[in-house]
């Protein structure tokens, strides 16, 4: 699967969703979001994380970059979508484990999964919060008992994708950081409606909804802006 840099951010173009999850599996990949906000506020610990794992094009942002590079063939794949879409094409051969959320967050999340996902092996889970080293210890000694093939991390970034490093040097597997995406699965978090998703206008659909967001916004309008003087 063919990559670009993007401000010094390693980004991968899949041309499809089945092409990224294939190779994620085989090769037991960290995969870790980047959209145009991730490629425009790069700092030296950030590119170092995505770049020593697997950066996928989260946002029509990173995958027009990805186009304008010569990835024409390069897809948009969510990751509030992704970690559903490699449950669904693998749930029946692969065991899966949850971290994150509240308690009563990723609780619903699997037993919504179950429902879902008849005969999902979910060998164990449990919420984001870890509180001291000892339960980090904990965690990591469990999933090397479970011997879980994909891992699922939803605590927001740079924390997921750090502790998702720490487990895999222990327990080599596929991981995939999640962010908020528990809340959005069982219903706690609204996602834009389908027609705002289809057509690459989801942040705009926030940015009504959430008028507080326009600062974050207006950094968007300088990755567009970089992005056609050919900066990226």
């Amino acid at each position: 699967m063919k990559s670009e840099t993007l401000n010094g951010v390693i980004t991968y173009a899949p041309e499809s969703r089945k092409q990224l999850i294939d190779y994620a599996l085989k090769n037991h990949k960290i995969l870790v979001a980047v959209n145009a906000e991730k490629i425009l506020h790069a700092t030296d610990e950030s590119r170092a994380i995505i770049n020593r794992n697997l950066g996928y094009p989260d946002g029509i942002g990173a995958v027009w970059a990805l186009q304008k590079k010569g990835h024409k063939s390069a897809v948009k794949i969510p990751g509030c979508e992704l970690w559903l879409d490699v449950i669904k094409a693998h749930y029946k051969t692969k065991s899966f484990y949850f971290i994150g959320g509240k308690q009563a967050i990723i609780e619903q999340t699997v037993a919504q999964l179950k429902t879902e996902f008849n005969g999902i092996n979910i060998t164990n889970f449990r919420n984001g919060y870890l509180k001291t080293e000892a339960e980090e210890h904990a965690l990591i000694s469990d999933i090397k008992h479970h011997q879980p093939d994909v891992v699922f991390v939803a605590m927001g970034s740079p924390k997921q994708e750090n502790l998702m490093e720490r487990i895999q040097q222990q327990h080599p597997a596929t991981y995939q950081g999640l962010g908020g995406s528990f809340d959005v699965y069982t219903g706690n978090v609204k996602r834009a409606p389908q027609w705002w998703v289809k057509n690459n206008m989801e942040w705009t659909y926030r940015l009504i909804n959430q008028p507080s967001r326009i600062k974050r916004q207006i950094h968007l309008v300088k990755f567009f802006l970089n992005l056609n003087l050919g900066k990226y």
